[in-house]
C-alpha cells in the first residue's frame, strides 16, 4: 500500500533558514550561502521522507517566500515597477516582489485560505507578458534525483493560480483573470516537458480551489485547462491535490471528470463530507489520495479510526488504487517531537509534529496492507485514552461559566457614538489622532534579555529593571515624536498569543514548535489542551508602569480570543467555538483589571478573525456570530469612557464589514496599505461606519519608508469616504519585525502627514 506527503515544512528543525533569510537581507551572507542552507535542509527532508518509507515525496514544496510567488517567478508576471524583463529570475526580483525595497513597495500579501500562512497576490491583467523565468521545479527534481530520491513535482494549478490573483493596477475591472489561461498554459506545458525529460513519472497539481464556492464558469475553466494539458501530460501519473474543505458535489464531478488526470487528492479531515461523495461516484482506475492524517494540528492521528475509513474506501476504489496521505501540506504544523526535552511527558504523548505524521502515513499503508505494527498501534491507543481520561484537561468551574454566557450578546449598554464623546471629553485628542498598534522593534539585546531571564541567567530584578528602560526609551520616543496615543512596545513578549498563552491554564508550550507565517516570520503556537482561566492578571503591571511615564494616554494591549483561538495549536475534542468562549472569560477578567488599573484605552487583538471563517459561505454565519460574540464578551463590562480598540490585518475584510461594526469596538485600526486600499471601496459603496477607524498608512512588513506627502494622499483618501472626526492615523500593523532606523523616520512621516491635514482641515474653515 501507497503513502504519501503532500508537502512539508521549510524552515528547519531550528529554523535554519529564518537566520539564513535575514542574514542574506542584511548583507552578512552571500546567495550561494542562503542556496546552501536550503539545499542542505532539503537534503534532510527527502531522505527523512525516504527512509520512513513514503513513495510519493514531493519536491518544489520548499520556497523562499512562498510558493504562489515561486509560481509567478515561473511564468514571469512580474510587475513593471520591479525592472525585471527577461532572463531567469534572481533573488534581487524575487525577494523584492515580495518585501519591497527602497524604491518600490512590494506587492500585496493576504493569507492562505483559512490559515496563519501568507502568499503574494500575483497582480495580472491582460498587459502581462508570460514567460519561463524560473526553473527551480525542475531543478529541485533533478536535485533529489541526484541524492537517489525519486520524487512527485508539486506546482500550483494553473486555474487556482489565477484564481488566487487580483488585478493590476490599471486593469478595467471587468477584466476576467481567467481569461489569461491561453497565456499561462504554454509556459505549463514547457515546465511538464522538462520534468518528463528529467525523469519524472508523476506531477501534482495543487488546486485548493476546488473547494469553495465557484460558479459554473470558474469549474468550465478546470475542465478546459486540464483538456488543453492533456496531451503534454501524456506518459506521466498526474495528481490534483485539494485541502482545506470538503468538495462540493459540483466541484467533485468537475474534478473527477478531468482530462489527462490520474489520482485525485482530498482533505478527510476537514473534509469529512468527501467522503460520502467518493462512495458514490469515485471514477474506476483512477488513484484516491486519502488524506487521514492531519496536516494542520499538532494531536496525534486516532490510528484505529483512520484504519477503518481507508479499509471502508479500499472497497470502493480498490486496494492498489488507495494511497494514504496528509490532509494537506505539514507546512502548517511543527516539524518533530524529537526537539521538545522539556515538554510535560504526558502531553507529548499525546502529540505528532511533522516528523511524527510522516511515520503515522507510512504505518496506516503498511497496516492497510496487513503489516500492522501493533506496538506503534497499541501505544497510540494508550495515549488517546490517556488524552480523553486526563483530569488536566476538564475544569468545572470554566465550563460551567462558559455554559451561563447562553441568553445574552454581550454587547455594551451605551450606543458608540455616546461613548465616543465620552472618551473624547476624557482623552481631548485631536482631530486625527497617530497611535501605533503595539509592538516596537524587538532588538538583539531585548531578545537577550528575555532569553536570559527564562534561562535563569538573570535575576527577576534584573529583568523587570532592563523591560522598564525598554518601556521609557520607547515612551519617549514616542512622545518625542508627538504621537498622541501611545503603547509600551511589548517589550516583554515575544508573541503576542504564545505570551497570553503562557499565563493561561490549558495551554502547553513548545521550545522549536515553529511554523512558517511568511518569508522568515516564523511562529510558536501553543498547544490549548485543556479547558482555559486566567490565574492572575498578565498585563497589568507593565501597562501601568508604561502609564506612569506618560501623561499622554497608554493603551494596554491584549490579544483577542479569536486570535488567541486561530493562532493557536487547539483541542479536537470539543467545539472551537467552546474553546473560544472560556478565552473570551478569562481576556474579560484581563480588560476589567486594566480599566481598573487606570487604564483608559484598551486594544483588543483580533488580527485573525477573518483568517478563521470558513471556506464555505453556509458556514459563514454561524462562524461569525460566535467569533463576533467572543471579541464583546470581553469588553462589555467596561465604562463608556474607556475606549476599547481592536486590530486586524492581512486578510480580506470587505465581506464581513458588517460584522466587524458589530464586533462594536470604539476604534478599529486595519491594514490598508498593502492591499492597496482596497478596505476603503467598500465605504465608497456606502457602508456607514460610526466607530472611530484607523486603515493603515503605511506597510510594516516592508523596509520601504513612505514619505510624509506619500501618507498625507492616502490620508486624503480616506477622508473621502470617512469623517475626519472619526478617522485616526496609524501604520498597518505592529513594528517588532522593523528596525529603529526604519521605524523613526517612518513615525515622524507620518505624525507629520497627520498634522499637515489638520491644518489644512482647520484653514478649510
Amino acid at each position: 500500500m501507497a503513502s504519501h506527503i503532500v508537502g512539508y515544512p521549510r524552515m528547519g528543525p531550528k529554523r535554519e533558514l529564518k537566520f539564513a533569510l535575514e542574514s542574506f537581507w542584511d548583507g552578512k551572507t552571500t546567495a550561494e550561502d542562503l542556496k546552501k542552507v536550503s539545499a542542505d535542509l532539503r537534503s534532510d527532508i527527502w531522505k527523512q521522507m525516504s527512509a520512513a518509507g513514503i513513495k510519493y515525496i514531493p519536491s518544489n514544496t520548499f520556497a523562499y517566500y512562498d510558493q504562489v510567488l515561486d509560481t509567478t517567478a515561473m511564468l514571469g508576471a512580474v510587475p513593471p515597477r520591479y525592472g525585471w524583463n527577461s532572463g531567469e529570475i534572481g533573488f534581487d526580483v524575487y525577494f523584492s516582489m515580495a518585501r519591497g525595497n527602497a524604491s518600490v513597495p512590494a506587492m500585496e500579501m493576504t493569507k492562505w485560505f483559512d490559515t496563519n500562512y501568507h502568499y503574494i497576490v500575483p497582480e495580472l491583467g491582460p498587459d502581462v507578458k508570460f514567460s519561463y523565468a524560473s526553473h527551480k521545479a525542475v531543478n529541485e527534481y533533478k536535485e533529489a534525483k541526484a541524492l537517489g530520491v525519486e520524487t512527485v513535482p508539486v506546482l500550483v494549478g494553473p486555474v487556482s493560480y489565477l484564481l488566487l490573483s487580483k488585478l493590476a493596477k490599471g486593469a478595467d475591472k471587468s477584466f476576467d483573470l481567467l481569461s489569461l489561461l491561453p497565456k499561462i498554459l504554454p509556459i505549463y506545458k514547457e515546465v511538464i516537458e522538462e520534468l518528463k525529460g528529467a525523469g519524472a513519472t508523476w506531477i501534482q497539481f495543487d488546486e485548493p480551489l476546488f473547494v469553495m464556492d465557484l460558479e459554473g464558469h470558474k469549474l468550465q475553466a478546470f475542465s478546459g485547462a486540464y483538456a488543453e494539458l492533456e496531451s503534454t501530460l501524456s506518459g506521466l501519473n498526474v495528481l490534483v491535490e485539494t485541502y482545506f474543505a470538503d468538495v462540493p458535489a459540483e466541484a467533485f464531478k468537475t474534478l473527477t471528470s478531468l482530462k489527462g488526470v490520474t489520482a485525485f487528492g482530498f482533505d478527510l479531515i476537514r473534509g469529512t463530507k468527501t467522503i460520502d461523495l467518493i462512495k458514490s461516484g469515485f471514477p474506476q482506475g483512477k488513484y484516491l489520495f486519502a488524506g487521514v492524517v492531519d496536516g494542520r494540528n499538532i494531536w496525534a492521528n486516532d490510528l484505529a479510526a483512520s484504519l477503518i475509513t481507508l479499509q471502508s474506501l479500499e472497497g470502493v476504489v480498490g486496494k492498489d488504487k488507495l494511497v494514504v496521505s496528509t490532509s494537506c501540506s505539514l507546512l502548517h504544523t511543527a516539524v518533530d517531537l524529537i526537539n521538545e526535552t522539556k515538554l510535560d511527558a504526558e502531553i507529548k504523548s499525546w502529540l505528532a509534529f511533522a516528523a511524527q505524521k510522516v511515520v503515522e502515513v507510512d504505518a496506516l499503508a503498511k497496516a492497510l496492507a496487513g503489516q500492522t505494527n501493533q506496538s506503534f498501534f497499541s501505544a497510540n491507543a494508550e495515549a488517546l485514552s490517556s488524552r480523553r481520561s486526563s483530569p488536566r484537561v476538564t475544569n468545572q468551574s470554566v465550563q460551567k461559566a462558559a455554559a451561563d454566557l447562553k441568553g445574552s450578546d454581550h454587547r455594551r449598554a451605551t450606543e458608540v457614538t455616546a461613548r465616543l464623546d465620552a472618551q473624547q471629553k476624557k482623552l481631548n485628542l485631536p482631530i486625527l489622532p497617530t497611535t501605533t498598534i503595539g509592538s516596537f522593534p524587538q532588538t538583539v539585546e531585548l531578545r537577550r534579555v528575555r532569553r536570559e531571564y527564562k534561562a535563569k541567567k538573570i535575576s527577576e530584578e534584573d529583568y523587570v529593571k532592563a523591560i522598564k528602560e525598554e518601556i521609557k526609551k520607547v515612551v519617549d520616543i514616542q512622545e518625542d515624536l508627538d504621537i498622541d496615543v501611545l503603547v509600551h512596545g511589548e517589550p516583554e513578549r515575544n508573541d503576542m498569543v504564545e505570551y497570553f498563552g503562557e499565563q493561561l491554564s490549558g495551554f502547553a508550550f513548545t521550545a522549536n514548535g515553529w511554523v512558517q507565517s511568511y518569508g522568515s516570520r516564523c511562529v510558536k503556537p501553543p498547544i490549548i489542551y485543556g479547558d482555559v482561566s486566567r490565574p492572575k492578571p498578565m498585563t497589568v503591571f507593565w501597562s501601568s508602569t508604561a502609564q506612569s511615564m506618560t501623561k499622554r494616554p497608554m493603551k494596554g494591549m491584549l490579544t483577542g480570543p479569536v486570535t488567541i483561538l486561530n493562532w493557536s495549536f487547539v483541542r479536537n475534542d470539543q467545539p472551537r467555538h467552546e474553546t473560544c468562549y472560556q478565552i473570551a472569560l478569562a481576556i474579560k477578567d484581563e480588560v476589567e483589571d486594566l480599566e481598573k488599573g487606570g487604564i483608559g484605552v484598551i486594544q483588543i487583538d483580533e488580527a485573525a478573525l477573518r483568517e478563521g471563517l470558513p471556506l464555505r459561505k453556509a458556514e459563514h454565519s454561524f462562524y461569525l456570530d460566535w467569533a463576533v460574540h467572543s471579541f464583546r464578551i470581553t469588553n462589555c463590562g467596561v465604562q463608556d469612557s474607556t475606549q476599547i480598540h481592536t486590530h486586524m490585518c492581512y486578510s480580506h475584510f470587505n465581506d464581513i464589514i458588517h460584522s466587524i461594526i458589530d464586533m462594536d469596538a470604539d476604534v478599529i485600526t486595519i491594514e490598508n496599505s498593502r492591499s492597496d486600499e482596497k478596505l476603503l471601496s467598500v465605504f465608497r459603496e456606502g457602508v456607514k461606519y460610526g466607530a472611530g477607524i484607523g486603515p493603515g498608512v503605511y506597510d510594516i512588513h516592508s523596509p520601504r519608508i513612505p514619505s510624509a506627502d506619500e501618507i498625507a494622499d492616502r490620508v486624503n483618501k480616506m477622508l473621502a469616504v470617512l469623517e475626519k472626526n472619526v478617522l485616526w492615523v496609524n501604520p498597518d500593523c505592529g513594528l517588532k519585525t522593523r528596525k529603529y532606523t526604519e521605524v523613526k523616520p517612518a513615525l515622524k512621516n507620518m505624525v507629520d502627514a497627520a498634522k499637515l491635514i489638520r491644518s489644512q482641515l482647520s484653514s478649510a474653515k
